[in-house]
């Protein structure tokens, strides 16, 4: 048995159940691990095995066993130590939350405030085991533990007990020094035997350098480059690369980075009272700059004596330095179909997203009536449901891994937060917005609002407040996507254009949430920022992935953008991608599907395409004309740009109505036939405007009331236009006496949502959908005066009233799209008598959409015209890429 894993936990199984592994380092790899005696996880580390048979494993553990009895708020305990199988392990506590290097990753460059106080926190640590005669020796973010945002030294006397064990004695005997180049000490570079308190306060000065400006003060290619600069060169002054940074923070940076150890901060208390200290100033040491003649003169004397250690000190460090880059991985990810369902009803919106960790993914899956999230762990077969997330599309999860907020479709439209671990969902917003959710680094939820502006709230709940006010994206388009950057200081938005007739148009923009100044613009419908590559990847409108140099502080791109590959579904201007832990998830576009409006008989369901050389082509609503010879049809063509289309019955031509705006949809016919009115997106609300069937002449505005048009429909007398209107507050349906009102009235404007409605042909009637009860149910009142009566004639949920031409029948189908219920109206509404009329065709199918009415009976009331769709697959198979920033970088390399 040769792996350690294996190992260990057969040898410790008496005594801990190792989980998985959570990474390795330079010294040890680590373990979640159960204490099967204390009930509890821990951190369970293996010393490399190939540094434990050069130290010595009895010397490392008496040596270690000294660091035990370190108490502090700030200090990881240490638990457990011994050898098991031949393998030296040590155990401390699991602290549920990241390393400081996780949130340095994620954010580049942390709040002012955040990061000091973080030192603070470490010095406070490092002075009380400097007074008990412990030195760290390896202060780095990877060992600075966040819990609940507060700091844990970890690893605490490990590099000690190294250094005093057999094989560490051997070690400095020859010069080898133990640390991690970006944070050593030039004393610990030279590789002196005696390292003092102030070699851990050189670090931590090093880590919060890098907290402040996101990069360690000194950095190259090689060790040998980085060691070379801690010895011969002085860090970039801090207040030149962030101005926020206030003088005496920078003051407390320069001594306790200076050269020489007489020059630091005597103890690691007196560097955290400097940071507290806004009259401190620097004293002696040389500011940070780069090195003039007199610093070189200065270090030159420490250059000679580091020179002919060099080598031996990059030894050690060649043993114990990090884990290379592990091999990029791609593999496909299976679902049940409810991927493709949930995918095919919710209008195309982004269905997954990872975890901070890139371990877990969160996806939307279900019925297109009935879908929810679940959480998939990405090395696991099966998944679990997200209870209390039904109708949940477009998640997102916090930085932290514990939330996840999402949008909900039904009954309406709701920004939602739920806990990944568990609990009931909190809403947040329930109307007003104009984009999916994201989080920020500050546990708030963004959005943009419906004016376009970027707005936040709460990741807990509570009063939704202004961010900044975006400029206007100009030529009609609209933001609709939005991703805030690390730091919080910056987002990602992507403006979506008012004509995507070829496809073209979309802009992806960074922008300063604090001034609302734009910074890079590239071509894209989405993206992701990856930190540890200082890189941009984003989706472009037909499908490729690009990526570029990124500097996320100063929100501008840096050399050229180069293509990664192709294939990444973007329909609609909407994209499945997520990144997050290294990892990149991404969904291939579907096959097309084919789509054909066909008749089906009333009596025997027997169906009869339409034109059987009117195929491939994507519908989005239809309704046929008053004499029945004529289809105006909603037609999604290239770039997704959506228009209205005229169609002779059966085999007829085909010609477009539509030209302008940039999605033009629920079509109506006059009471006569001669104009067909639609909805039109131009600007931030859908307005309704009519051309004449025939396309002869221009389009006229009929109505824009200020809030967006769901649809309208014409009284068969052409006396009346009745309109459905989206909130807030909720869905109304207006009225307008066409020659009397200038301006649709409201006609149904209840608490809940009204929508969908039908005016019989005799004009005395009005059917329409509300929610009153709860679920969608068909209703019916007198008309005009709809004060004077109402009836319910659904009972297990509709959607789409429709008459029959002769008004005696009241069609509507059921909420999962396969029911057709008809109601004998002939008696009146009080004593309708409801039958299912059939079950639409397994090969057919109704958009659940409420918005389109995706059925319709023929003049003669003898058969149906709906849609049957083929077996393409819009749903796209699942791609994830692990250590996908390892081919990211090499991607860039060399690129200027």
């Amino acid at each position: 048995m040769n792996d350690p894993a294996a190992r260990l936990a057969t040898a410790l199984a008496d005594r801990y159940r190792i989980e998985r592994e959570l990474g390795q380092g330079g010294m040890a790899t680590v373990y979640l691990a159960h204490d099967v005696r204390h009930d509890r996880k821990v951190a369970l580390k293996v010393l490399r095995p190939e540094l434990s048979a050069i130290l010595g494993a009895d010397r490392f553990l008496a040596e270690i066993k000294t660091t035990a009895n370190l108490q502090h708020p700030h200090i990881l305990s240490l638990f457990d130590s011994g050898e098991a199988d031949g393998l030296v392990f040590y155990v401390m506590p699991y602290v549920e939350g990241e390393s400081l290097r996780d949130r340095i990753r994620r954010e580049k460059q942390l709040p002012v405030d955040d990061a000091v106080r973080i030192t603070r926190e470490v010095a406070d640590a490092l002075d009380y085991a400097h007074r008990h005669g412990v030195v760290h020796r390896d202060i780095k973010p990877e060992n600075i533990l966040l819990h609940d945002g507060r700091a844990q030294v970890a690893d605490f006397g490990i590099a000690l007990a190294v250094s005093r064990s057999e094989g560490g004695t051997r070690m400095t005997e020859t010069g080898m020094s133990l640390g991690t180049p970006h944070y050593m000490s030039p004393e610990q570079a030279m590789g002196e035997r005696e390292i003092t308190p102030k070699a851990d306060v050189y670090a931590l000065g090093c880590v919060l350098y890098e907290m402040l400006t996101g990069e360690p003060p000194f950095t190259g290619p090689t060790a040998q480059a980085i060691i070379a600069r801690v010895m011969t060169e002085e860090p970039r002054s801090l207040t030149l690369q962030r101005r926020t940074i206030p003088p005496h923070i920078e003051a407390a940076v320069t001594v306790a980075l200076a050269k020489l150890p007489a020059d630091r901060f005597a103890s690691a208390a007196q560097f955290a009272a400097a940071l507290s200290d806004a009259t401190f100033t620097r004293s002696g040491p040389a500011a940070l700059a780069p090195a003039g003649p007199g610093a070189r003169w200065r270090t030159a004397t420490m250059v000679a004596a580091g020179v002919a250690l060099l080598a031996t000190a990059l030894a050690a460090w060649a043993l114990l330095r990090p884990a290379p880059d592990r091999p990029v991985t791609r593999f496909a990810v299976a679902f049940d179909s409810g991927w493709a369902l949930a995918y095919r009803g919710i209008g195309e919106p982004a269905r997954l997203a990872l975890t901070p960790d890139g371990r877990e993914l969160v996806y939307v899956t279900g019925s297109v009536s009935n879908h929810q999230l679940a959480v998939r762990p990405l090395e696991r077969l099966e998944s679990r449901v997200l209870a209390g997330t039904l109708h949940a599309i477009s998640p997102a999860v916090s930085w932290d891994g514990a939330q996840v907020a999402y949008v909900t479709d039904d009954p309406s439209f709701t920004i939602r937060v739920a806990s990944l671990r568990g609990g009931p969902p909190v809403t947040l917003v329930d109307s007003g917005f104009a984009s999916p959710p994201t989080w920020g680094p500050d546990g708030f939820v963004y959005f943009l609002g419906a004016n376009g502006a970027v707005r936040r709230v709460a990741g807990s709940g509570g009063p939704v407040e202004d961010v900044v006010a975006l400029p206007d994206p100009g030529n009609g388009a609209a933001y609709r996507w939005l991703r805030v950057l690390p730091g919080g200081n910056g987002a990602l938005v992507a403006a979506f254009p008012a004509d995507r007739g070829d496809g073209t148009g979309y802009a992806l923009r960074a922008v300063d949430l604090r001034t609302g100044r734009v910074g890079a613009s590239l071509q894209g419908v989405g993206g992701e920022y990856i930190p540890d590559a200082r890189a941009l990847v984003y989706v472009t409108s037909d499908g490729t992935l690009m990526a570029v140099r990124f500097d996320a502080g100063a929100l501008e791109t840096r050399g050229r953008p180069q293509a990664l590959f192709e294939g990444v579904s973007s329909r609609a201007g909407r994209t499945d991608l997520t990144a997050a832990g290294g990892t990149i998830a991404y969904v291939l576009p579907g096959t097309n599907n084919v789509e054909n409006l066909i008749w089906v008989n009333r009596a025997d369901g027997a169906q009869q395409v339409v034109d059987p050389g009117w195929s491939d082509t994507e519908y989005e609503a239809f309704t046929l004309s008053p004499d029945g010879s004529r289809i105006a049809v909603t037609i999604a063509g290239d770039g997704q740009r959506v228009d209205v289309w005229i169609k002779q019955l059966d085999r007829g031509p085909l010609s477009r109505l539509t030209f302008g705006g940039s999605s033009n949809d629920a079509p109506a016919w006059t009471g006569d036939g001669r104009y067909v009115s639609y909805v039109s997106s131009r600007g931030q609300a859908g307005s309704l405007w009519r051309r004449r069937s025939d396309g002869v002449g221009t389009e006229e505005l009929v109505a824009d009331v200020g809030r967006g048009i769901i649809e309208a429909r014409w009284s068969r007398d052409g006396a009346w236009l009745i309109a459905s209107v989206e909130g807030p507050p909720s869905r109304d349906i207006l009225v307008m006496r066409l020659g009397t009102d200038s301006v649709p009235r409201p006609l149904l404007a209840d608490a809940f949502d009204e929508w969908e409605p039908a005016l019989s042909p005799d004009g005395r009637w009005l059917a329409y959908v509300s929610r009153e009860t709860g679920a969608p149910q068909v209703f019916v009142r007198p008309f005009p005066a709809v004060q004077d009566g109402k009836w319910q004639i659904s009972s297990a949920g509709a959607l789409d009233p429709v008459w029959s031409a002769d008004g005696r029948e009241l069609f509507f189908r059921s909420t999962d799209g396969q029911t057709v219920t008809v109601a004998e109206m002939a008696r009146g509404p009080s004593l309708a008598a409801r039958r299912d009329l059939w079950r639409a065709p397994l090969d057919a199918r109704f958009e659940i959409n409420a918005d389109d009415r995706m059925f319709e009976p023929a003049v003669n009331g003898r058969r149906f015209l709906l849609m049957r769709q083929g077996s393409g697959d819009l749903s796209g198979n699942l791609v994830v890429v692990q250590n996908f920033v390892t081919e990211l970088r090499a991607a860039l390399a060399g690129i200027n």
